[in-house]
C-alpha cells in the first residue's frame, strides 16, 4: 500500500541511476542501522513481535485520515508559512521579522547567527529586523528550516527519541550542508536550496516514527532488527512524503525523496534525487568511520564509487562541528 504513497511524480527529466552498487548500499544500510541501535555485531534478522506492532501503528497512522504533519512536534503552522515566504526573491524584511517575532525559537536562532556574523565588528544586533538583514535571504532559509525539522527532544521523550533522533539529525544536516555545497557542480544544475531542504526533511518520516517506537514499543529496548529496519525506513518516506504535501514543498524536493524508495530496483533519478542517495550513502560512511565501525579505506564500502559521491564525503563537517542553529 506504501508503494503508491512514494511513487515518484517523475516531472523532473531522470538522469542515470545513483552510482552505487546494490551490495554496497546494502551493507552501508546495515552496519549503519546496528550502529543507530547500539547494537555490536549483527544485527537479529526476523521482526519480532514488539516490532511487528510498531510497524502495525506506522502503517494505521499512513492509510488513516490523521495528518502526518501533525505528528511532527517541531512545526507549527508558522514554519510553512516562512518557507512560502521565503521561496520568493524578493520579500519584505519587516513582515518577515514580524512573523519571525511570534516564536521565540526562531528569535534566539536568528539573533544567535546575526552575531556570529559580525563578531568583531565592535557592534551587535539590535532588532529581529536587524538580524534579518545581516543574515540574508539565503542565510534566513538555511536557518529557519534547520530551527523548524530539528527534533523536540525532552524531559517526556522516551528512549527512542533519546537515544536515535539527535543522530538521525546529525546525518540530515550533514547531507543537507553537503548538498547545498555541491548543488551546482559538474551537471547535476540543482537549486542549491532545494538540494539543501531534500536533505533536511528526508528524515522527517523517521523522526515521528521514533515517537510511534516509544509509544508502542514502551520499555522493549531491544528493537533493531534486519527486517524491521528495512520495513521501518519504507513507512518513514512514506510519512516524510505525506508531511511534505502538506506543507507543499518543492516538487522537485517530493519526487528526490520519494525517489529514494526505488535505488534497489536500479530506477532511474532526477539529479536532485542522486544527489541525494550518493550524499545519504556518504553520510552513512563518514558516521561508520569516526564511530570506527568500519575503515576508510574499506574496499567493499568506498571502492568504485562515483567522483560526486568522493567530494561529498570530503564536504561533510565532523560530527562535533555541525553548526548551531
Amino acid at each position: 500500500a506504501n508503494d503508491s504513497v512514494t511513487a515518484a511524480p517523475a516531472r523532473v527529466p531522470a538522469t542515470a541511476g545513483s552510482g552505487i552498487a546494490f551490495d554496497q548500499a546494502d551493507l552501508a544500510e546495515r552496519l549503519y542501522n546496528a550502529w543507530i541501535f547500539g547494537m555490536e555485531g549483527d544485527a537479529p534478522l526476523d521482526v519480532s513481535p514488539a516490532e511487528a506492532r510498531v510497524l502495525e501503528a506506522l502503517d494505521a497512522i499512513l492509510n488513516s485520515q490523521q495528518s502526518g504533519a501533525a505528528l511532527v512536534r517541531r512545526m507549527p503552522g508558522l514554519i510553512p508559512q516562512l518557507l512560502q515566504t521565503l521561496r520568493s526573491e524578493s520579500f519584505s524584511g519587516a513582515q518577515l521579522s514580524r512573523t519571525i517575532s511570534s516564536d521565540v525559537v526562531l528569535v534566539a536562532a536568528v539573533t544567535r547567527l546575526a552575531n556570529a556574523s559580525i563578531k568583531g565588528s565592535g557592534k551587535s544586533i539590535d532588532s529581529v529586523e536587524h538580524a534579518v538583514i545581516v543574515i540574508g535571504h539565503e542565510g534566513l532559509r538555511h536557518l529557519i528550516t534547520s530551527v523548524a525539522f530539528r527534533p523536540i527532544i525532552d524531559m517526556n521523550s522516551g528512549h527512542y527519541t533519546r537515544t536515535l533522533a539527535p543522530r538521525v539529525w546529525e546525518r540530515s544536516e550533514r547531507v543537507a550542508e553537503a548538498n547545498r555545497a555541491l548543488a551546482d557542480q559538474g551537471q547535476l544544475n540543482v537549486d542549491r536550496f532545494e538540494a539543501f531542504l531534500a536533505g533536511l526533511v528526508q528524515n522527517a518520516g523517521l523522526i515521528v516514527a521514533l515517537r510511534v517506537m516509544d509509544q508502542v514499543a514502551g520499555n522493549d529496548r531491544t528493537l533493531g532488527s534486519e527486517m524491521f529496519c528495512a520495513k521501518l525506513v519504507r513507512a518513514a518516506r512514506a510519512l516524510t512524503c505525506s508531511i511534505g504535501r502538506e506543507w507543499d514543498f518543492p516538487e522537485a524536493v517530493m519526487q528526490a525523496i520519494a525517489e529514494q524508495g526505488q535505488l534497489a530496483r536500479g530506477g532511474q533519478l532526477s539529479p536532485l534525487g542522486r544527489l541525494l542517495a550518493l550524499s545519504d550513502y556518504a553520510a552513512k560512511l563518514r558516521t561508520l568511520v569516526e564511530n570506527t565501525r568500519i575503515e576508510d579505506n574499506d574496499i567493499l564500502l568506498f571502492g568504485g564509487l562515483p567522483a560526486l559521491a568522493k567530494d561529498l564525503y570530503a564536504a561533510m563537517p565532523a560530527a562535533d562541528s555541525q553548526a548551531a542553529a
